[in-house]
């Protein structure tokens, strides 16, 4: 094989590499939220709506299958084609359901979900504690399951719970102000972190009442800084007036001296 027929034969297997690599495999399917919430207080309902778009995209048929942490859950599947016209519909009760999908038209798949944010065993400050809202999964034949997308979480509350949490915020924001202005804040911190414990222990009202502390701490700290360094500044002013005020007198005499001598 000479040269140059060899240096065709690399061009062209560069080339079909090339195109390999731009097609590429088919991508997974993916799902996308609506109406989802971020938090959401114990006892009270919740809607949300996730659409899988191109479930046939890689599989004729699998397995759709739904969990969530929300009680008195019902599920409503819907399929639609391409066109938007609705093609399919089934509901299903409980936290959890599976939906056996076979190759139709159907170009969306939109799961509904309406349910009740339960009891929380254990608040945390820190990460804040979270449900799960909905997690969808791909089952195929053999049982293998893929996670359609990451889980949809929310961070649930009551209203002691949030009054609590917004407290040691306000607390934490006192205390990083205080600290930035050059205040010493340790005191405020380690009442800040007796909040946090009592937060942790879901005893709200006192977690709440030492956050007030210790925002209140932070607060005096950062004043008597202050006035400190106006007293500084003041001190430093007056002995800069007396130096300039004590040179002139000085001057002056030396002035007055010089006179009388001649």
């Amino acid at each position: 094989m000479n040269s140059n027929h060899c240096s065709k034969l690399l061009t062209l297997l560069f080339a079909a590499a090339l195109v390999v690599s731009a097609v590429g495999p088919a991508a997974a399917i993916s799902a996308s939220a609506s109406g989802a919430p971020d938090e959401a207080k114990v006892g009270s309902d919740v809607t949300a709506t996730f659409t899988i778009e191109k479930p046939f995209s890689e599989y004729d048929s699998w397995t759709l299958n739904g969990t969530t942490a929300l009680t008195d859950v019902t599920w409503t599947v819907k399929l639609y084609d391409q066109a938007g016209d609705k093609i399919g519909q089934k509901s299903y009760d409980g936290q959890s359901f599976d939906h056996a999908l076979k190759k139709t038209d159907a170009y969306e798949v939109e799961v509904k979900i309406e349910g009740t944010v339960p009891e929380v065993e254990n608040f945390t400050y820190d990460p804040a504690q979270t449900l799960t809202l909905a997690e969808l999964h791909q089952v195929r034949e053999g049982g293998s399951s893929e996670a359609i997308a990451d889980p949809w979480t929310f961070r649930p509350y009551t209203q002691e719970s949030a009054d609590a949490r917004a407290a040691i915020e306000d607390a934490e924001a006192a205390i990083q102000d205080a600290e930035d202005s050059g205040a010493k804040v340790t005191e405020a911190k380690s009442t800040l972190a007796d909040a946090i414990s009592a937060f942790d222990g879901e005893n709200f009202g006192l977690a709440s009442d030492l956050a007030g502390k210790a925002a209140e701490s932070a607060n005096s700290s950062q004043q008597s800084s202050q006035q400190t360094r106006m007293l500084l500044y003041g001190g430093a002013g007056l002995l800069a007036l007396v130096a300039v005020v004590g040179g002139a007198l000085w001057y002056r005499s030396r002035q007055d001296s010089y006179d009388k001598l001649r």
